[in-house]
């Protein structure tokens, strides 16, 4: 069985314990996060756009209330608008 000289050891483990600290950065939740806020809203921007005309077809026709249509249209304004807001508020909060 070989032997391992120890400087060769302790250089390994000092690499290694320094790549991990690099590496804590970012986290694999927010990375994940991040990802599955870009897919999400890249799937949802078209049915974003059919919901904002037939809500404003159906309130034309009288089909709807005006203010069903406005509050449709919010809504649907903070789900898209969310990471500003956000960044806004932690903004305000100084974080």
């Amino acid at each position: 069985m070989k032997k391992i000289p120890v400087r060769r050891l302790g250089t390994s483990v000092l690499a290694f314990s320094m790549a991990s600290t690099a590496f804590a950065q970012s986290s694999p939740f927010a990375t994940g996060a991040a990802a599955f806020q870009t897919n999400l809203l890249a799937i949802l921007s078209p049915i974003a756009v059919i919901a904002v005309m037939g809500l404003g077809v159906g309130a034309w026709f009288n089909r709807i209330s005006w203010s069903w249509a406005a509050g449709g249209a919010m809504g649907i304004l903070l789900v898209f608008g969310a990471p500003q807001v956000v960044s806004w508020i932690r903004g305000l909060a100084g974080v």
